[in-house]
């Protein structure tokens, strides 16, 4: 991945697409605060349709599909063209077909747009377990398969394509404290693994609060031959609420040392100016042991990312 490349510790960091109507001025806002800290790449996250119901009368409720957060590719379009940023949107298999991917490469394509995070993506939130689209993918690998038949020149029928661009280089997810449907960390790795055998040319770290998680996660995977970058991924802690939410949504652990410290807050901000301090001195040591970026988790957070980042860029 060319937006990889450089020296030192990079910084990076994720943006949502704006509600549906709520136009890009909040987003252009979060990227000129940050933008001073010469980002390597931006992600674009992605997300499925999801149900709402509305009264249909008679008493009866009518279910209807509805994205809140339209136009990823758009998005990604128009502040790669504005800030001249490398933009790497997310790709789901998590509420699409594989045919919606495939006009989504070709628009990406278009666009210039070559750098990519694939993805399971989450269940829906109706589901018990992950549901893929009728015509769709139940692993993050099914959709690599088709991103390596598509830079390999044919279309998810088989046909050829007539002018292939250039081709898709991508990251993908792992985690250091093992996906929630894993049933242990050494078959974790294993996914992780053969995404990489299969092309994945670097993986960015679910969140994590305990950097020696992260130290032990990288070790075993380069025990079991896994040598592409894995990138740490970092969010500071900012609320008290997410003393037990993100552990809760995430599956992350919270470091004794913080929860010791984060009970004597009593509010939030208190619990951001530890939070602050936390990911400061996290930072510091990932940097120390040479990781090639630093990613942040920086949605709803971007003051407190800047923060961070002026501490340590």
């Amino acid at each position: 991945m060319d937006c990889l490349a450089g020296q030192g510790t990079a910084f990076t960091f994720e943006v949502l697409p704006p509600l549906k109507g709520a136009g890009i001025d909040k987003l252009r806002q979060t990227i000129d605060k940050l933008r001073e800290f010469e980002p390597r790449y931006i992600n674009i996250t992605n997300h499925r349709s999801e149900p709402v119901y509305r009264e249909a009368g008679n008493g009866l409720l009518e279910r209807m599909m509805v994205r809140r957060r339209p136009g990823t590719i758009a998005v990604a379009a128009a502040l790669q063209n504005e800030y001249k940023i490398p933009i790497v949107p997310h790709i789901l298999c998590s509420g699409f077909t594989k045919t919606d991917t495939e006009y989504v490469l070709m628009d990406l394509q278009f666009l210039g747009i070559s750098n990519l995070l694939l993805l399971r993506g989450d269940k829906g939130k109706e589901d018990k377990v992950f549901r893929p689209e009728n015509g769709g993918y139940s692993h993050a690998t099914e959709l690599i398969e088709q991103v390596n038949r598509y830079n390999e020149g044919f279309f998810v029928d088989g046909t050829p394509i007539r002018n292939p661009g250039k081709p898709f280089s991508y990251g993908v997810a792992c985690y250091p404290e093992k996906h929630e449907e894993a049933p242990n960390v050494t078959t974790d790795i294993g996914w992780f693994k053969k995404k990489v055998e299969l092309g994945a040319e670097y993986g960015v770290t679910q969140m994590f609060f305990d950097n020696q998680k992260y130290f032990d996660f990288v070790k075993a995977c380069r025990a079991e031959g896994v040598t592409v970058p894995i990138i740490p991924g970092i969010k500071p802690l900012t609320k008290l609420s997410q003393l037990t939410m993100l552990p809760r949504i995430f599956h992350c652990d919270l470091p004794e040392d913080f929860v010791v410290e984060a009970v004597k807050c009593h509010s939030d901000e208190q619990l951001c100016g530890l939070g602050i301090e936390w990911c400061i001195a996290q930072c510091k040591e990932l940097m120390a042991s040479g990781v090639p970026n630093i990613h942040f988790y920086s949605n709803g957070t971007a003051d407190y990312v800047y923060e961070v980042a002026k501490a340590i860029y």
